[in-house]
């Protein structure tokens, strides 16, 4: 169900795209760029039933962006959580090699090395 609602979108998606590009604006849209045929092709009545099938395919995208996104939260797991990445663990590093250094300046009551405080 899900594929098959993904691509019925890909498919709205680039007939919105194509009846978006081919209407005729303030800089005439693709319909000059290819002689003005479109008008001829589609009848007198071009502008009009490129309009509705713009309208028609905004719709359709919207609400199968949204019937999308429910599906996808339902799945559960988005791509990034379905992707199975070896995850690195860091290397511990071994403390028995690691000596404390003692100070061999005596300490006196206050807490400082007799080496302080002269």
């Amino acid at each position: 169900m899900y594929h098959i609602l993904l691509a019925i979108h890909i498919i709205t998606c680039l007939f919105l795209i194509v009846s978006i590009l081919l209407q005729a604006g303030r800089g005439g849209g693709l319909t000059e760029a290819f002689g003005g045929q479109t008008q001829s092709v589609l009848g007198s009545q071009a502008p009009d039933v490129l309009k509705k099938a713009t309208e028609v395919s905004a719709i359709m995208f919207l609400v199968l962006s949204l019937l999308l996104a429910m599906l996808t939260t339902r799945r559960g797991k988005s791509l990034f959580q379905q992707m199975k990445v070896p995850v690195r663990m860091p290397v511990a590093t071994s403390t028995a090699n690691k000596v404390p250094v003692a100070s061999t300046a005596p300490v006196t009551s206050s807490g400082e090395s007799a080496a302080e405080t002269k």
